[in-house]
């Protein structure tokens, strides 16, 4: 039987029935279920490419080998010469910032060859508590692996949870350097479950990074630059490149993708929305930008397959070899890195770019041979509903909420930089008009609003921010990471004000307003986060919004992603929350007014 570990993998516990039945078939005693002949298997064990058949017994492989001493099958399937390599990982993604369910984004990245992510919930579980992690969880089809961070008592007992992999990014790195208790203890909960505590060092360097990994994190996710890569990967860091819809980061640590750096390299999509899923795809993106960029195509697959379960402990997952599981992608050829077929636990279950359908779950697996049912799992009762809708619960909204006063010759301010969720804190003159600070779109400095949204303390904070380019109207969010209160950017107070409004009758989502009026809008109805809606809608709709906010003059890439990030205080420099601006290498709340 398999250990915690290895369910984590997300399939069941593969049996004692199923590991007989594939030694079996190695042994030449039974016939394999299927044999992938004449492949050419990228193999990232060695980092060779070799033409081999490869023999499924149910959801495992029993053997990798010549043609000719493959065992009997009752189905061949003659790949003639196509490339074979593991189905993809994704090391760490936000499943809530593709704005789907778990199902609808495996719709999207299956077919492409990704067969499991491992997902960090805490987007939904800073909006509904362990309920929102377990609704992630019962949401999600039997391909995805999950880790959480919440509260100390929250975290241990869901580090028990079979599909809970270790404690998600340490994200209060100003915290962990501090030593603060709290989060050393959460990194210790991790050790004393056998599983890891992720890492968020973003800038991170010198004795402040050694301070971060001493305390036994074992990874990092938001390097920027070469440099930063470098020195990480030379203090022991698992390095995760990431390329997702704003933080765009591969091109800049494309060179560390190198084999001599064996299992120390990662990839990871963090954050992706719909349209880059459905235009780029998922993880299998980075292994096909990495191959066409001119990286070693079998390191580029081993850093989106096994160097992911390696580094996670996850069993018999990421490589084509006796004994795994059989999660397959069949490939027409490697620049292109287009997924022919996609083989999950041993099931075809996409091709050429169509989900065609996905394992069952354990209880209706048939014992006989480690058979698997090709029924779609009955979907679990919603028991979760009620935690994870009608959260956007907002403050009486007037336009003195919004005002602006005082700030003396120079305030800060934050500034928005394109394909970055990095910003760096300004010192600029306002514009006054009656005494009141006002947003000047000429000088592209425009009103930011956080509104606590969740019906606690009806806080709000108003700050300036410039990189939008916004002309006129405003742009609104209440995906607003990762305390997703509500975020609105704009010219005009009165169009902030609607937009606002308008998202608490939709129940969250984004939304663009000029002159009172809504342009667009994505209700996100599940936690202000996420909808039921499918990915070829959602992305529809994105794009209507991101065509509104470029007639409002918007001119910063994915611009309600951009500002869904301009509340996260806990990537530098200078953030705003619903208790003010927030100095993020300070870590502390400061005035509006800049410090002469």
């Amino acid at each position: 039987m398999e250990s915690n570990r290895e369910n984590a993998a997300g399939a069941h516990a593969i049996t004692t029935e199923e590991v007989r039945f594939a030694v079996d078939v190695a042994a030449g005693r039974r016939p394999a279920t299927v044999l992938l002949h004449d492949a050419r298997l990228l193999n990232v064990f060695d980092g060779r490419i070799r033409r081999v058949s490869v023999a499924l017994a149910g959801r495992l492989i029993a053997t990798v080998g010549p043609g000719e001493d493959a065992p009997a099958a009752d189905v061949v399937v003659d790949l003639r010469g196509a490339y074979l390599a593991p189905g993809l990982i994704d090391g760490h993604v936000h499943i809530e910032s593709s704005l789907v369910t778990p199902g609808a984004y495996a719709e999207g990245v299956v077919p492409r060859g990704v067969t499991g992510v491992v997902c960090d919930p805490h987007e939904i579980a800073n909006v509904a508590g362990v309920a929102g992690v377990e609704w992630l969880l019962e949401r999600s089809p039997p391909w995805e692996t999950a880790g959480a961070t919440l509260g100390l008592a929250e975290i241990e007992a869901l580090l028990q949870h079979p599909e809970v992999v270790g404690v998600a990014e340490m994200m209060s790195f100003p915290a962990v350097v501090a030593g603060d208790d709290a989060e050393l203890n959460k990194v210790a909960l991790a050790e004393a479950a056998r599983k890891t505590a992720e890492g968020h060092a973003p800038a991170l360097s010198g004795r402040a990074l050694q301070a971060y990994l001493a305390s036994g994190i074992a990874s990092d996710h938001e390097s920027t630059t070469l440099e930063e890569g470098l020195e990480k990967l030379a203090a022991g860091v698992f390095l995760m490149v990431r390329e997702g819809s704003v933080t765009r980061d591969l091109d800049a640590l494309l060179p560390l993708v190198r084999p001599e750096h064996a299992d120390r390299v990662g990839f990871v999509t963090d954050d992706r929305l719909p349209h880059d899923l459905l235009d780029e795809g998922g993880v299998d993106c980075l292994v096909r930008r990495a191959v066409q960029s001119g990286a070693d195509p079998v390191y580029a697959v081993r850093c989106a397959s096994y160097n992911v379960a390696r580094h996670y402990g996850l069993a018999r997952r990421g490589a084509v070899a006796p004994g795994y599981v059989a999660d397959l992608v069949v490939l027409d050829d490697l620049p292109s890195f287009r997924a022919h077929a996609v083989y999950k636990a041993g099931h075809r279950v996409a091709v050429d770019g169509r989900l065609e359908g996905a394992p069952a779950p354990a209880a209706a697996r048939t014992a006989a041979r480690g058979e698997a049912s090709m029924r779609p799992a009955a979907p679990a009762p919603d028991r979760h509903a009620a935690a994870v809708t009608g959260t956007v619960r907002l403050p009486p909204l007037e336009a003195a909420a919004l005002r602006l006063e005082g700030g003396g010759a120079a305030v800060r301010v934050i500034q928005a930089i394109p394909n970055q969720i990095l910003t760096r804190s300004l010192d600029l003159p306002p514009t006054v008009r009656d005494g009141e600070v006002v947003a000047d779109p000429g000088r592209d400095l425009l009103k930011l609003a956080c509104v606590e949204r969740h019906g606690r303390t009806g806080g709000v904070a108003v700050g300036l921010v410039t990189g939008f380019g916004l002309q006129e109207g405003a742009l609104a969010s209440t995906v607003g990471h990762d305390h997703h209160n509500l975020l609105a950017v704009g010219v005009d107070d009165g169009d902030m004000i609607v937009a606002a409004q308008r998202l608490q009758a939709l129940g969250g989502g984004f939304v663009a307003v000029r002159e009172g009026r809504v342009l667009a809008e994505l209700p996100l109805e599940i936690a202000g986060l996420v909808t039921d809606a499918p990915l070829a809608e959602v992305r529809a709709r994105m794009r209507a919004l991101d065509e509104a906010a470029a007639r409002l003059g918007a001119t910063l890439p994915s611009p309600f992603m951009a500002l869904s990030f301009l509340g996260l205080p806990v990537i530098p420099e200078l953030r705003l929350t619903d208790l003010g601006l927030v100095d993020v290498l300070a870590g502390r709340l400061v005035p509006f007014a800049a410090e002469g």
